[in-house]
């Protein structure tokens, strides 16, 4: 079964798509574009580039070190962790899943995922696509239950996790908020779809068509990978490995390289995968209101300096990265790294105003972040009364107890295993630790429970239990 990949595959065997080395420099300033990355040293971890222009990789370069141990550099077979780039990946399989006729992306998600429940309103597959489903994102959760960044859990416990939720962030398509738990259940969901693991659907209708030899699905993270960089996160005047041993696939764990990815943007750029994919993919969003949204499937619709972009940014444990396109110069700029606090995007905007500085309109004045941060800020103050705060409290949606004590006069919550934190006042009975708000409900005067929100999970019920 060709699964509609004909067109590439001519294309490929034409010899249409160019090898898939640094070529055809032309009059780029490869001296500047070098700059943005003259950070990156033999003694550091750093990125691999990849310009791509009308399907020729016109730039590409590793900058740093792909392996510390073994002084490997980087370059452009480097194979790394894409975080949520692979988001993009996912949701083409899912699409090829819907096109093959084994699915529709307006399927209920528990058509496929019976274990959750009915929140009395449409959700569909398409719903998790867009970010509209009002899934709490799990990665929040687990860490709302206690769990640190490096504890392992699996997808069947995620889903556990997930079926206990009473109800949805917002109404499915009313609201845009980012969910990983979307693109891990989408992918759970095309695999039983399908009748096959979801890493070998996409090796069959994607990888394998594009001959992405070196890229994959990692659903175990015992996998060897060849070529593989390791991630890495700063730690004093050096480095520590900064991997994780989770098994998700779908909102991230994909595998590539510069060299891989060239295939991938000029298909996506050509249409060259299956006809009506790539328009199906860059289709935005629309809500309930039929308010349109900037995310399509997988990625993002944006503009820089006068030209309209389509892209996605990664990041996870020690690796970030970022897909930026420009469809109407056929340009697009694939920044890998394997350092957590790499940049791709800010570098990659760099190397766009480098690459395409006759196409970009004037610098525009912009209010910094660091003054809208300003004028959003919330003041808070100590808790002077935290005696009508203390004690246990329990969530029936994490199955995980608070608790709240008094720590020499200041109110502190331990949530699990994670540190006790300290809490501050907000107004009246709206509590805040970090980035995580408690509101705080009473009965007759007395303390009955609170609302959590935290970022991508929000009014999480707990009661009082003392």
């Amino acid at each position: 079964m060709e699964h509609g990949f004909r067109k590439y595959t001519r294309l490929l065997a034409a010899g249409f798509v160019l090898p898939m080395i640094a070529c055809a420099q032309g009059d780029l300033d490869s001296a500047a574009i070098d700059n943005v990355f003259a950070d990156f040293n033999s003694q550091t971890p750093g990125c691999a580039l990849g310009v791509v222009q009308s399907g020729q990789l016109v730039y590409g370069h590793g900058y740093g070190m792909a392996n510390l141990e073994h002084d490997i550099p980087i370059n452009t077979t480097s194979v790394f962790r894409i975080g949520s780039v692979s988001k993009q990946f996912a949701a083409a399989v899912a699409a090829l899943a819907a096109m093959e006729g084994y699915l529709d992306l307006e399927d209920p998600l528990q058509k496929w995922i019976p274990e959750l429940p009915d929140y009395g309103e449409p959700l569909t597959l398409r719903h998790t696509l867009n970010h509209t489903s009002g899934l709490r994102d799990y990665i929040t959760l687990m860490s709302l239950k206690g769990l640190r960044g490096d504890d392992f859990y699996t997808v069947a416990e995620l889903i556990e996790v997930q079926a206990l939720q009473e109800e949805l962030n917002f109404s499915s398509g009313s609201e845009y908020l980012y969910s990983n738990s979307g693109y891990v259940l989408l992918a759970e969901a095309v695999a039983r779809a399908v009748g096959k693991p979801f890493k070998d659907y996409a090796e069959e209708v994607l990888f394998r068509p594009l001959q992405m030899s070196h890229s994959h699905f990692h659903d175990d993270h015992n996998h060897i990978v060849p070529l593989r960089a390791d991630g890495y996160s700063p730690r004093g005047n050096g480095f520590r490995t900064n991997m994780t041993t989770l098994n998700m696939i779908g909102d991230g764990g994909v595998y590539t390289s510069i060299d891989d990815m060239v295939h991938w943007v000029t298909a996506l750029e050509q249409d060259g995968i299956r006809s009506g994919l790539t328009s199906i993919l860059e289709t935005r969003g629309v809500l309930n209101s039929g308010e349109e949204i900037s995310y399509a499937l997988g990625q993002s619709h944006g503009g820089h300096r006068g030209l309209a972009t389509i892209g996605h940014g990664g990041s996870w444990v020690g690796f970030r990265a970022d897909v930026l396109r420009f469809p109407s110069q056929s340009t697009s700029i694939v920044t890998l790294c394997n350092r957590s606090d790499a940049g791709p995007s800010g570098r990659a905007i760099e190397v766009a105003d480098i690459v395409l500085a006759e196409h970009l309109a004037p610098v525009s004045e912009e209010p910094s972040l660091e003054a809208e941060d300003r004028r959003e800020g919330v003041e808070r103050s100590e808790v002077s009364d935290p005696s009508s705060y203390l004690g246990t409290y329990y969530s029936p949606e994490l199955d995980v107890n608070y608790e709240f004590t008094n720590r020499d006069g200041s109110l502190v919550v331990h949530m699990g295993s994670d540190a006790e934190s300290e809490l501050q006042r907000i107004s009246q009975d709206t509590l805040a630790a970090g980035s995580r708000t408690f509101r705080f409900s009473r009965e007759r005067g007395e303390v009955t429970g609170f609302e959590l929100d935290a970022g991508r999970v929000v009014h999480l019920r707990f009661i009082r239990l003392n």
